[in-house]
Formats: structure tokens, sequence, C-alpha cells
């Protein structure tokens, strides 16, 4: 059975320009019903993730500085959003979500947040539209718990993960692999444990065999118990954000490749979904459904 986070308060008053590719979330789980995919029993709203859980990624006066609002000029600018409680809200609601995601994960093996994939926020900072880090938050839940001891971060989003890099930087217990576009942004990138840069235009081909190559090393040399997924779909040739010239099948099999080894391997797996800025919305969703239609097809 699909656990789908699926988190209401992003349908917030948003400036001109930011509501188009907030869309999607509302969307998302809308074709996965009308294809009979899932019901809405499948789909949870989650509550907001506590402080002390908070601070296990993200430094205490940063946090204080964010709850508070009281961030400064500057830092809003580069977050990317005017800051707000609503915005905050729906920091916290992913964050949380993607923990409860992965809870089910444990049980069932894969879950999703229709949203999540905010891995460009920092211990101590906001950035391309990422406050909070909902897959650190929730990887450094499971260690704290000890539910998990060896966690594997792929983030095949286009641009680098590198609050995800940063976070986790003197944490042996996570392996952090970002696959993206090297002259994208963010300009000044973080260290993740393996980054692999792609050069503007690459291709179907060129992309999944870089991929599948890694994937065989990073399984079998790290041996994780759990996996966290970052889907971005802003890979795709028609993405304006991207730079990469992947087509929607291809991105498709990225998910296949993904998923089949944690399938294969038997480890759980949470799935953030990560950026999509094509032009059009239907390519996103359709790019973003095909994920939820590879585990339909792998696990149930």
């Amino acid at each position: 059975m699909f656990y789908i986070a699926f988190d209401p308060v992003y349908i917030l008053p948003l400036p001109e320009g930011h509501r188009f590719p907030m869309i999607k979330y509302e969307l998302i789980p809308e074709q996965l019903i009308y294809e009979g995919l899932i019901s809405e029993k499948n789909l949870f709203s989650p509550s907001e993730v506590s402080e002390n859980i908070i601070l296990l990624s993200h430094e205490k006066a940063y946090w204080e500085r964010l709850k508070n609002l009281q961030l400064s000029e500057a830092e809003i600018r580069r977050s990317g959003f005017p800051l707000s409680a609503g915005l905050l809200e729906r920091e916290l609601r992913i964050a949380q979500g993607t923990i409860n995601c992965c809870l089910y994960a444990l049980e069932h093996k894969i879950a999703f947040n229709v949203a999540g994939g905010t891995h460009h926020a920092g211990s101590n900072w906001a950035e391309g539209f990422c406050l909070l880090n909902d897959q650190a938050i929730a990887a450094n839940y499971l260690l704290s718990k000890g539910l998990s001891s060896r966690i594997l971060i792929i983030d095949l989003d286009v641009h680098q993960g590198n609050g995800t890099a940063e976070i986790f930087s003197n944490e042996e217990r996570v392996f952090t692999f970002s696959m993206h576009a090297d002259k994208n942004f963010p300009f000044r990138k973080e260290h993740s444990n393996l980054d692999i840069g792609l050069p503007d235009g690459t291709s179907d081909k060129e992309y999944l065999t870089i991929l599948l190559n890694h994937l065989n090393v990073l399984f079998t040399k790290h041996e994780p118990d759990f996996v966290f997924y970052l889907a971005g779909v802003d890979i795709l040739i028609t993405d304006k954000l991207g730079k990469l010239n992947i087509s929607t099948k291809a991105c498709k099999e990225r998910d296949e490749m993904v998923l089949g080894f944690c399938k294969k391997l038997n480890i759980p797996v949470q799935v953030s979904m990560g950026g999509g800025y094509s032009p059009k919305v239907s390519d996103i969703v359709d790019a973003h459904c095909n994920t939820f239609r590879v585990a339909d097809d792998l696990y149930f």
C-alpha cells in the first residue's frame, strides 16, 4: 500500500511566479487518483515537526531566527521566498511528512512525500526555496532513534544537494551522493561524499550509464540499511532551469534503476519529489507520476 504525505498548506498566497511550480503538489495526487493508482486512504496530511528534532540538523541560532520570522533581508533573498508564518508552517509539515514516510517505509518498504526535497537548506542557512532540510531532518531522526545505522542519500535533482552535503559532512553513518548539472545552481557547491557534476546537454544514454555504474558501487560498498531518494524531474530537457537533455522516458528509467536496487536488496526507501520547472505543468506532473507508477509496478 502506498503511503504519501500530502500537505494542503502548500496552497498559500504566493507572489507572482511562485504559484506555478507549487501547483504540481495538488495535481500529482489528483492524477494518481484519476488513474486509480491510489485512493484518498493512501494520503495523509502531516503535523508540524518538533523543535528538538529540527535541532538534530539545524543550528539553534538559525532556527531561533527562522521560527521568530527574524531572518535578515540577505537571508530572505537567499531563500527565494518572502518569509511568512504560513511558509514556515509548510516547511514544518514537509519535514514531519518525510519522517512519517520513513516510519511507513520501515514497515512497507517505500513511502513518498509529494513535496519535500528541500536539499538546499543547510545547518544554518535557507536557500533556493528551502528553509528546513526535510531528508536531513528525517535521516537524523532515524539515527537518533536507532532505527537506522547506515543511510544512503541519493540526490538526483538537477541541482546539487549542497545543504544535505554540509549537514552530513562529519557524519560517517550517512553517505551523500549527488548527481547534478555541474554548471548550475548552487554556484558555490558543498562536498558530498560523492558528487557527479554533469556537463550541460548530457543525454539519456550518458546519464543512465553513469548512474548505473555509481549505484552498483554505492550499494555494494556502503551497504545501506535505509535509502533516501530525491527524485527531481528538473533533469528533463523541457526544464527551463535544468541544462540537461534527459527525456521523460529516461527519467522514468532512472526511477526504475534506483527503486529497483532498493527493492532487490530489500532496503526501505523514502522518496521526496524535488524540483521540476518545465513550462508545461503537465510535463512536470507526468514525470513525477512516473515515479509512483514505477513503485506500483515494483512493489505492489
